[in-house]
């Protein structure tokens, strides 16, 4: 039967579901900006060699951050357009709750979550599940870079390269295939280079016109021109 948790218990079971994970973790919210006891937490999961799996809809890390994270080997970050759900699961508990993970929420708001236990809860927790691995299906997988160019920081003339080009998706839907066929594609003929489960664009990318782009928005993706040879 699932357990109500208020703000503080909400917070509670979220770092007891962090720290019990043995085999998997998925932490689905719209904000990817981590407080300092849940980046402590993750690290341990990543000298531990835990598969984490983190979904986000909007990226507000700072520099110093993203450098953090990229050198976590063993933590996968995929962006979901329009995720607004907070999900935060192991191998054996799920918490559904209106908590997000950065300082500010946990501190000071009102919030309410619903706790699911896998053994005394398994329909329900199967659900969830397979509803996480749902977003993460449909969610680009990506690696966070420093590499960041925000629109507002682009010249008149980048701007004007950019308008005939379509990000990984875009090219994906335009060539018939699936985003993450592409994607493979790029890395196999060598635009992509991928390391630990993340994405660089590579020289020869960089050479075919490809651009890494920040959007303060949706977060970090690629461009391609619309000719570009797979």
């Amino acid at each position: 039967m699932g357990k109500f948790l208020n703000t503080s218990a909400t917070n509670y079971f979220l770092e007891e579901l962090i720290k019990t994970a043995k085999d998997r973790l998925i932490l689905i919210s719209p904000f990817l900006k981590l407080n300092d006891r849940i980046k402590e937490l993750l690290e341990d999961k990543n000298r531990l060699k835990i598969d984490v799996r983190v979904i986000y809809g909007k990226n507000e890390l700072q520099p110093e951050e993203i450098t953090w994270l990229r050198d976590l080997s063993y933590i996968r970050t995929s962006f979901c357009k329009n995720l607004h759900a907070k999900c935060y699961l192991n191998e054996e508990m799920c918490i559904i709750t209106s908590l997000n993970l950065y300082e500010f929420s946990q501190i000071n708001n009102n919030e309410m979550g619903v706790l699911l236990q896998r053994n005394d809860d398994p329909d329900l927790y199967r659900e969830a599940y397979e509803e996480a691995q749902r977003i993460i299906r449909i969610s680009d997988e990506i690696r966070i870079s420093l590499e960041k160019v925000s629109k507002e920081s682009d010249s008149p003339q980048e701007a004007e390269n950019d308008f005939d080009k379509l990000t990984t998706s875009k090219l994906a839907q335009k060539l018939g295939i699936k985003t993450n066929e592409l994607v493979d594609k790029l890395i196999t003929q060598g635009y992509l280079e991928a390391r630990d489960g993340k994405q660089y664009l590579t020289a020869k990318g960089k050479e075919a016109g490809g651009q890494f782009k920040m959007s303060p928005k949706f977060g970090p993706y690629f461009l391609w021109p619309e000719d570009l040879t797979i």
